[in-house]
């Protein structure tokens, strides 16, 4: 487990998506002890940035456009032994989550990514460094509750409040969209979303992935001929 070296854990995104990248990038922003330092968009773009500069911790994809993710996983993982990485990837093969096991992944978050989860995580992360970095002998006990707390002892974000709401997510825009989510009757994409409430694609992506972390929205990936998959979100009546 990488030691922290400064205030924040610095981060390091490795995600050719560069809007899921930037997504990741707000949401970690928001956390008061993390810092993102670098995002790649290769495989080769990492591995430079690595020579030169060692985050304590990455959020690698798996489908990169020069090389796969679990090579680059063992590859940071034979040179950069400090260095942690959590997964987040579409990749749901067992033999990929094998060898994300067997490469000391700390976590893995299959796509679409639920920012509930997204956050969990990293604060299960924080927690587990700390805890490990102020204890130089550890209990049974404790080594159980590192290993498996993350999802035992899990508890959902519940953001009711302005007061309670993450850091870019304004109570009243947040009310306007689910007013205009409760007359959507078919899934749709955060352009089409956007060009509906006249705001920009960014915003109404934000808000989307928000309402999807609170269960509001479901997110699906859509597959066509060419080009990159497709996030189509569909409004979850039984949540309202």
């Amino acid at each position: 487990m990488g030691a922290i070296h400064s205030n924040h854990i610095e981060v390091m995104i490795i995600e050719d998506d560069e809007l899921a990248a930037n997504i990741y990038a707000e949401f970690i922003g928001k956390l008061d002890n993390f810092k993102v330092t670098y995002i790649a968009n290769t495989g080769e773009q990492a591995k430079n940035v690595l020579d030169q500069y060692k985050p304590q911790l990455i959020l690698l994809d798996i489908y990169l456009p020069d090389t796969h993710g679990i090579e680059l996983l063992w590859h940071i993982r034979k040179l950069y032994r400090t260095t942690d990485i959590i997964l987040i990837t579409a990749s749901n093969e067992a033999e990929t989550v094998r060898e994300a096991i067997r490469g000391g992944a700390f976590s893995y978050i299959i796509k679409p990514v639920m920012m509930n989860k997204f956050l969990d995580t990293l604060k299960h992360y924080e927690h587990t460094t700390k805890t490990l970095n102020q204890t130089e002998l550890i209990k049974q006990s404790d080594v159980d509750s590192l290993f498996y707390s993350r999802e035992n002892k899990r508890t959902p974000l519940k953001m009711e409040n302005q007061t309670d709401l993450p850091k870019g997510i304004d109570k009243f825009t947040l009310t306007r969209i689910k007013d205009q989510l409760s007359s959507t009757t078919t899934s749709f994409n955060a352009n089409e979303f956007s060009q509906s409430l006249k705001m920009s694609h960014s915003t109404a992506r934000r808000y989307l992935e928000y309402l999807a972390s609170e269960g509001v929205v479901e997110i699906s990936i859509q597959h066509g001929t060419v080009g990159r998959p497709e996030r189509k979100y569909t409004y979850r009546r039984n949540k309202e």
